[in-house]
């Protein structure tokens, strides 16, 4: 049975890879044999992360590109698939939120640049669509291959503040279920299109919405997180990893055009 989650000398690779989230999941992944490229528009991180992973004994290059930038991208794939030799999966790790499209005692929603609103948009869903579209084209022509989105809890349950934010993770859910059934029923049975929909773990994006810069205690906002969900706390980045394993793993073979949340039980819970 283990064998159905080996991940050993698969060749992945994870855009956002040097973020929090991204970055764990890169060093896990290294941990149990698979070889990464870390694709990050920060290559500083992602050259730090790899030296890590490498340290460890671990397989993992660094690649800087924008994945709004789809000549960059392409760049990137090519330079993953000289390194790597092969490509079994991508994980669209690259998003995030920013203050200015984030509602607030300063900001209204009706003052609320498009721009700040567009940028957000753009990071999430068109960051996840440009890859898709670079290394989609490579599996179709190889006739597999595994494609791993990252969504949301907001893309099932929108929260306030974050108009933006939640949209485009919704879109991006929904992508993840249209380009399932585009793969398998144009291109090949043998490609899976799934997601990841992480409920609340602390990153860079969010700590300021969630806790106090000057203190770390939870905000107000933070402590309804909290009340909502069943756990009681927010999750660590490293418990993304079952979720992920079974789903680039030989473990989730029949399974497709599916968003699996990894929550705390925040979204089954209604608060009564």
């Amino acid at each position: 049975m283990e064998d159905i989650f080996s991940v050993k000398d698969k060749c992945v690779v994870i855009t956002g890879g040097a973020g929090v989230l991204c970055g764990t999941m890169a060093r896990q992944l290294a941990d149990l044999g698979a070889k990464l490229c870390v694709v990050d528009y920060d290559v500083f991180r992602a050259n730090e992360l790899c030296k890590q992973i490498e340290a460890d004994g671990g397989f993992a290059i660094p690649v800087e590109a924008d994945v709004l930038d789809k000549k960059k991208v392409q760049e990137a794939f090519s330079c993953a698939l000289e390194s790597l030799g092969k490509i079994d999966v991508l994980i669209n790790g690259a998003g995030g939120n920013k203050k200015q499209a984030t509602t607030s005692d300063e900001l209204s929603f009706f003052d609320m640049p498009a721009d700040a609103i567009r940028d957000v948009f753009d990071l999430n869903f068109i960051g996840t669509l440009l890859p898709s579209q670079v290394f989609g084209k490579y599996m179709a022509d190889k006739g597999k291959g595994i494609i791993l989105n990252v969504s949301s809890m907001n893309a099932f349950r929108p929260l306030t503040k974050i108009a933006a934010y939640s949209a485009a993770k919704a879109a991006v859910s929904n992508f993840t279920q249209w380009l399932s059934v585009h793969m398998c029923q144009n291109y090949s049975k043998d490609i899976r299109v799934n997601a990841i929909a992480p409920g609340f773990f602390l990153t860079d994006q969010n700590r300021f919405l969630l806790t106090d810069e000057k203190t770390g205690e939870l905000t107000a906002r933070g402590q309804q997180i909290i009340d909502g969900t069943p756990m009681g706390r927010f999750g660590d980045a490293g418990e993304l990893l079952g979720a992920v394993l079974w789903l680039i793993s030989d473990a989730s073979n029949f399974v497709t055009g599916t968003v699996i949340p990894v929550d705390g039980g925040f979204n089954a819970y209604s608060g009564v």
